[in-house]
């Protein structure tokens, strides 16, 4: 007998548990709890909702041991399988290129992204920045195989005819092709873009001029998942979400339900969620950890005024998190009133860790944000015409028990949250075996049965069945390399062993080895204990940069330096018009002037 909604989530939530509680009780690495979605019958082809949040720690789910309440993605952790040792990319495109095609994103034509991409990339194989031809996204595979194909949300895997999701499987999508935008209106959140490129079905769509993006694109979605009668043909439905990228935005209500929670400040939540994450048995009880780096800003230095909108920040960020998982509670809703929820398979993740930049600071922008509607003050933060942001020192304290956070291959950058939970998937299941973003397609693949093999790319990533139903305890042997790199920034592993390097400012370019098992936080470099290991993966790693054509940055390259240069030349036009419109104001001021002193002749 199918249990509605409120029967699944009667009682007390993860995250519930976790806000009452500093020390919860470390989970089952077995079983959490029965499952509460019964297993669809194995010849009823599951329904597949993917969803990406954006720049989501690893442990920002009330599962994970978050802060923000988030009953549903808790329920779906509850009623399936959390993968705890689960790897994306360092960077969104890249990321959502492997995350939908299951190849490398070098092979898949998403080097990087387009606004720290340098001039000597831009005609190398790889770096087009959209889906390279040949390569299928998990809509092509499921499209050929009968399903339905939907999408809501960022794509941000190229421009213009052809490389919009319309053209790479999807029937019907509402796409932002951008890194971004205002959640609350459809304009641009920085000075790269000039607009907010909406497309549904491959054409400039025509947006409302007030909405809230989590609940706008799960509306469209169940739009799109009613143009068909439940049960007349699986669909697969892509839902990304803008939550929680900068503009950090949520609606004032649901904020403020977290006030004090963050007074504390960035040090205090580092430190407990570093404690919570040994008590859930993210990482080992006796895995060395640490706090906030020398060099982050001592929260009790800063000014009350600046705590108080630091603070508010995270309570924006905490409310956006919410805000989203009740978008996707709207949903599961949906899909049980079309008596479609018990054969739908779920699968959360996060593109990559959490976000560090702080926009607002930036040279210009105290001159682009009031011409664009933007203010960034304790008042309002968060809402209509707010640019918000959690910066640096947040994103380290989110990160924990990781080091450093987005753009970068340590862990805080890589080790994200995923969750499976639906048929095929045994309940209350715990698996800490390394699996990786380009396992996800495969798996879907999978676990929907396909059967075909369409010609095109082949994937790099695997399969996760054999560790959801227990035949096996992990996807790839110990000495099998996985490679990563994303504009400089790279890391390689070998089960739990990692090589990885950091690039200039934040690093130094060198790289150190680290054993996972022990010593997830990354705190004790084995490089000179053990050199011939290093030589190793290093071998490993030129493999990799040759076998899916890595290509050699500029020297002297930095994002920071590279973003502000491609900004720069995007917003040519604007700034010819803006300068051409500054001096007609000052010739019509001086002919005015003129004019006046002649007449007084």
């Amino acid at each position: 007998m199918r249990c509605a909604i409120g029967c699944r989530l009667a009682g007390f939530s993860l995250a519930g548990l976790i806000a009452l509680s500093p020390a919860p009780a470390a989970l089952s690495q077995t079983a959490v709890a029965p499952s509460a979605i019964p297993q669809a019958p194995a010849a009823r082809r599951p329904n597949i909702v993917l969803i990406l949040v954006d720049d989501a720690a690893l442990m920002d789910f009330g599962a994970f041991g978050g802060e923000a309440r988030t009953p549903h993605i808790d329920q779906l952790a509850r009623s399936g399988a959390m993968f705890t040792n689960y790897h994306t990319s360092p960077l969104c495109s890249p990321s959502r290129a492997m995350l939908l095609t299951g190849v490398d994103n070098h092979r898949a034509g998403v080097a990087t992204i387009e606004e720290i991409l340098p001039p000597s990339q831009k005609d190398k194989r790889g770096y087009g920045l959209k889906i390279e031809p040949g390569v299928l996204t998990i809509a092509d595979r499921l499209k050929a195989e009968g399903y339905r194909t939907l999408m809501a949300g960022k794509w941000h895997l190229g421009h213009g005819e052809g490389a919009l999701p319309n053209s790479h499987g999807f029937d019907r999508s509402l796409a932002l092709d951008a890194s971004g935008a205002d959640n609350w209106a459809p304009k641009p959140y920085m000075p790269y873009y000039t607009e907010a490129p909406w497309f549904e079905d491959g054409k400039p769509a025509t947006m409302p001029k007030r909405f809230y993006s989590s609940d706008l694109l799960v509306d469209r979605l169940r739009t799109y998942i009613d143009e068909k009668p439940a049960g007349a043909q699986p669909f697969f439905a892509y839902l990304a979400f803008q939550a929680v990228h900068i503009p950090v935005q949520a609606p004032k209500a649901v904020s403020d339900r977290y006030k004090g929670r963050f007074d504390a400040g960035w040090a205090a939540m580092r430190a407990a969620r570093n404690a919570r994450a040994k008590s859930l048995g993210l990482i080992p009880p006796d895995a060395p950890t640490t706090g906030m780096p020398q060099d982050a800003r001592a929260w009790e230095a800063l000014t009350p005024e600046e705590r108080a909108v630091y603070a508010r920040a995270m309570e924006v960020y905490a409310g956006m998190l919410e805000s989203m998982d009740a978008s996707i509670g709207r949903l599961m809703r949906h899909l049980e009133d079309r008596g479609e929820l018990d054969n739908t398979l779920f699968v959360v993740t996060s593109d990559n860790g959490p976000e560090f930049s702080d926009p607002v600071h930036a040279p210009g922008m105290n001159i682009w944000m009031p011409l664009n509607g933007y203010a960034w003050r304790l008042d309002g933060l968060g809402e209509p015409g707010s640019l918000n942001f959690i910066g640096r020192d947040w994103a380290l304290a989110l990160a924990a028990p990781s080091r450093l956070y987005k753009f970068y291959t340590t862990e805080g950058g890589l080790r994200v949250p995923l969750i499976l939970s639906g048929p095929g998937v045994k309940a209350g299941a715990r698996i800490g075996a390394p699996v990786f973003v380009t396992d996800v397609t495969p798996t879907l693949v999978d676990l929907a049965g396909a059967t075909g093999n369409p010609a095109g790319a082949a994937m790099d990533g695997r399969s996760l069945r054999p560790v959801l139903n227990g035949e096996a305890k992990t996807v790839r042997a110990d000495h099998e390399p996985v490679g990563i790199e994303v504009s400089g920034n790279a890391a390689l592993f070998r089960g739990s062993l990692k090589i990885t390097r950091v690039m200039p400012p934040v690093g130094d370019g060198q790289w150190r080895l680290y054993d996972l098992a022990v010593d997830p936080g990354e705190t004790l470099d084995l490089a000179r204990d053990r050199p011939e290991l290093l030589r190793e993966m290093l071998k490993d790693y030129a493999a990799y940069e040759a076998r899916v054509g890595v290509a050699k940055l500029p020297p002297g390259y930095t994002t920071q330096q590279q973003l502000m240069a491609n900004a720069l030349g995007r917003q040519k036009g604007s700034i010819a018009v803006m300068a051409g419109a500054a001096v007609a104001l000052v010739l019509a001021g001086l002919g005015f002037l003129l004019l006046r002193r002649k007449a007084r002749r």
